[in-house]
Order: C-alpha cells, then sequence, then structure tokens
C-alpha cells in the first residue's frame, strides 16, 4: 500500500508539471499570436515603414522617352519627375527600380517596390492585380510605318506583322488573344525595347510599329528619312501610378500628390518641359 502510494504521488506530480508545460506553451503560442494580430490591426502603414526607412522605391522601364529614359548614367523623364514629388512629400529619398515592362506589376505583388509610375495604361487587366492611381496623362497609342509604305490608316493593319513593346497596350491590342478588337494583325512581333522594333521596321523586318503617341513621335523625329507616324491613333487610353493592390496608405499619398500638381498648373510644366525638349 505504501509502494502504490510512492508511485500515485509521482504519476501525479508528473501529471502537474506535463500540465504546466502544456499551459505555459499555449499561453506562448496565444501570446505571440495576439501580437502579431495587434501589429497587424495597429501596426505601420506602408507609408510608415517607407518614412521610417528614408526612402520610397519606385518601379519602371527606363525606355519610354519622354515619360522614362536615360540621360547619360540618370533616370530621367514626365515620370520622374512626378515619383520625385512623391517623394519630397513623404520626406525621403527616391530610389528607382529599371526592370523590364512586362514585370513590373509582378514587382509590386512581391513587395519590391512601393509604386510603380511607367507611362503605364489603368486597364480593366492590370486592375485585377494592382490599384491605379487617378490617371495624369491621355495619351494614345500610334502607329509608325516606313515612309513609301501601303499603309496609311489602322485598318491598314488587318493582315500585317506589326511590332510592339513586350507588356504594353500596343502588345495587348495587337495580340487580341479574345479576339474582340477591330483590327486582326496577322502577327504581332514583341520587343523588349521600342527602339528594337523601330530597328526591324527601318530594316523590312516588320511592317509597322505601334507604340505610345510620345515615344514614337522621337523615334520619327530621329528617322525622318525613313519613318512617319500616321495621323490617325490605333486606340486612346489614360496613363495611372500603380500601387499594391489593397495599399491604400500609398494610393492616398500619390492621389494627394497629383491632385496638388494637377491644381498648382505644375503637372502641366512638368508635362509641357518634356514636349519642348521632344520637339512635341
Amino acid at each position: 500500500m505504501k509502494k502504490f502510494s510512492k508511485i500515485a504521488a509521482f504519476l501525479l506530480v508528473a501529471a502537474m508539471m506535463l500540465s504546466s508545460a502544456g499551459c505555459a506553451q499555449s499561453g506562448t503560442t496565444a501570446s505571440a499570436t495576439g501580437s502579431q494580430a495587434a501589429a497587424s490591426a495597429g501596426g505601420q502603414t506602408s507609408v510608415d515603414k517607407v518614412k521610417a526607412d528614408g526612402a520610397v522605391t519606385m518601379s519602371t522601364n527606363a525606355e519610354f522617352e519622354p515619360f522614362e529614359y536615360k540621360d547619360g548614367d540618370k533616370i530621367v523623364g514626365i515620370d520622374i519627375d512626378i515619383s520625385n514629388k512623391i517623394a519630397e512629400k513623404l520626406g525621403v529619398q527616391l530610389k528607382i527600380n529599371d526592370i523590364a515592362f512586362d514585370t513590373l506589376t509582378t514587382e509590386l505583388g512581391s513587395g519590391k517596390t512601393n509604386f510603380v509610375a511607367a507611362g503605364m495604361t489603368a486597364n480593366e487587366d492590370r486592375k485585377k492585380n494592382v490599384d491605379f492611381s487617378d490617371t495624369y496623362f491621355d495619351a494614345s497609342q500610334a502607329i509608325i510605318v516606313l515612309k513609301d509604305s501601303a499603309i496609311k490608316s489602322r485598318t491598314d493593319l488587318n493582315g500585317k506583322k506589326v511590332g510592339v513593346q513586350q507588356g504594353t497596350t500596343g502588345d495587348t491590342y495587337c495580340t487580341n488573344e479574345d479576339g474582340k478588337n477591330d483590327i486582326k494583325v496577322a502577327s504581332t512581333e514583341r520587343y523588349a525595347k521600342g527602339v528594337d522594333a523601330v530597328t526591324d521596321l527601318i530594316n523590312g523586318k516588320i511592317d509597322a510599329v505601334v507604340i505610345d503617341d510620345f515615344p514614337a513621335k522621337k523615334f520619327v523625329e530621329k528617322n525622318s528619312d525613313k519613318l512617319v507616324k500616321l495621323d490617325e491613333a490605333l486606340t486612346t487610353e489614360q496613363y495611372a501610378i500603380a500601387v499594391p493592390k489593397g495599399d491604400k496608405a500609398m494610393l492616398d499619398t500619390v492621389n494627394g500628390v497629383l491632385g496638388e500638381l494637377k491644381s498648382s498648373g505644375e503637372l502641366d510644366k512638368i508635362i509641357e518641359k518634356y514636349k519642348e525638349a521632344l520637339g512635341a
């Protein structure tokens, strides 16, 4: 009987120790979960983090004059000027990621950048993955052809071999995956850089290039003996700045800056500055 009591006592103590250990582990987990929930509910916004880091990151594709392009070792352009205003508003430095155009929205989703300013059209397909600011520029997709080309209007692109910059509105429209667009090209040749498409046009490898109006003017200006831009545009569109889906703090900041630039007339001055440089 005495032996049994000692065994019972030992088992009772062991059970109590296991119970205490279990409660301690449970309490630690609950505490950590509670802390995470609190951080999620009342923690830093993206804007708070940017201010704490002292820098805001913008991604673009610096092959799209005059919105973003390289001038020596610097990246300049309309979107860069606007992005610098956003950085000034936040009181931080601007960092620029120069990447391929068709990877820009992916960069937002991966958290590698705070916003994208790249002459980007705010279309419905992109809106599935990012949030767009208020629009800041009305643009069009221009058609560039050789001077002696038989292509005189947008409908003449039907059945032709057309070059586009990969991931742009021109790419989407000419590729025409759902078959709903009125223009049906024979093939869409996709290029990482607009200048490469123009080079192939000059060399007779494609029949036309579809690209945004501003850079189209620049390409024609540089090759005025060989190229012309049609008066008729393929499509019209509006540019906006993209932020990560659901990032209201950054979206509000961007919209606030765009609103100030518009109301003060400074946005018009920025655009005109580059139009004059382009000779538009």
